[in-house]
């Protein structure tokens, strides 16, 4: 009778406990900056897009895709409470540096924090019509050099062995890919997928599209701004 009465009780306690259930997704899309061009007008922050997918348990906030980070990058991101260390992976749509002048300041940063590795994804080497190279590794790999060359990065590696010793840049795990005609997938996790395909305004320009079970975002980078490439009737696809 006792075991009876142990095996009810401990049924009722079970059936009582609360079910934790998988929240509803959710895709929130912050523009850091939409000042283009090498200008300053009033203040604006440089080109940026941040993607952050998730579900109501928190707070939309699982993966957080930064899209370009233009000049002002780190501030426009601290204004909704998220620091560099809190991004999934960094994509950059082309070299110009209205799109990447606040790319330093984010990895430095990521740097000093101590936080962990991150991928950059962008175009691999370009050869442009004027016979030079756009490439976005070389400037990822000789991100830090100034830091390095004023000697803070010695500084701040005695103040704490715990940073990576090669500085900033050695926080960037690049990940490259050649831009084609039709979408390509380039970047995933979990849930979410990253997909890029070629536009025209400048070599090695890619536009991204993020699928995710909330719902979709394209970001086209400087793409409203081309010529068409044939065949289609637009820079970049459907």
């Amino acid at each position: 009778m006792r075991r009876i009465f142990v095996a009810v009780t401990a049924a009722m306690i079970f059936a009582t406990l609360p079910i934790t259930a998988r929240g509803a997704p959710c895709l929130v899309v912050t523009l850091t900056g939409t000042q283009g061009g090498p200008t300053v007008f009033n203040g604006q922050a440089g080109a940026g897009t941040l993607v952050s997918y998730g579900d109501d348990g928190n707070g939309c906030a699982a993966v957080r895709l930064q899209f370009d980070a233009g000049r002002g990058t780190s501030m426009r991101l601290s204004q909704i409470n998220v620091i560099p260390v809190q991004l999934s992976a960094i994509f950059l749509t082309h070299i110009h540096g209205d799109h990447t002048e606040g790319l330093p300041d984010v990895l430095a940063l990521r740097w000093y924090l101590k936080g962990p590795k991150v991928d950059v994804v962008c175009s691999a080497d370009t050869a442009t019509p004027s016979g030079s190279v756009n490439s976005c590794r070389n400037y990822i790999t000789h991100i830090a050099d100034a830091f390095i060359g004023s000697g803070e990065v010695a500084e701040r590696l005695s103040e704490d062995r715990e940073r990576l010793a090669g500085g900033p840049a050695e926080l960037a795990n690049v990940l490259t890919f050649e831009p084609k005609e039709e979408p390509k997938l380039v970047w995933t996790s979990g849930d979410v997928k990253v997909s890029a395909i070629r536009s025209t305004h400048i070599a090695g320009h890619a536009s991204y599209r993020v699928d995710t079970p909330a719902g979709s975002v394209v970001i086209g980078g400087d793409a409203s701004n081309d010529t068409p490439a044939p065949p289609r009737s637009h820079s970049t696809s459907d």
